[in-house]
């Protein structure tokens, strides 16, 4: 298979925190990057905003910079906390809850995902 010559060797995103916020009675989300088998999606979440349950095709990792969020997946769930990490696999259900003002880092892991 041929090397993609365009792709950068390196990319860098210097404060995720800074390039989304909370926004009154909202969820808001923003791709802050996407390269050679992963995007990086931030959502920011106001109190008691939600995104009901879902499933993604790829495996993901959800991060919480600040805030708290409770996530479910699988039929367990675990409230997170600033520096919290889960993994969650291809096509489970989950959902996530804001148990205060929050912002998340979701990283989709994707060996097919190519940069742009």
């Amino acid at each position: 298979m041929a090397e993609d010559v365009d792709a950068p060797a390196l990319t860098h995103v210097g404060d995720l925190a800074a390039l989304i916020a909370v926004a009154p009675a909202s969820t808001v989300s923003r791709t802050v990057l996407r390269a050679e088998g992963v995007r990086v999606v931030l959502f920011a979440f106001d109190a008691d905003q939600e995104l009901s349950e879902h499933t993604a095709a790829v495996p993901v990792l959800l991060q919480v910079l600040d805030g708290r969020l409770r996530v479910g997946a699988g039929g367990a769930s675990v409230d997170l906390g600033p520096g919290g990490l889960v993994h969650i696999a291809a096509r489970v259900p989950h959902e996530v809850l804001a148990l205060a003002p929050s912002r998340m880092v979701l990283t989709m892991l994707d060996p097919r995902a190519r940069a742009r």
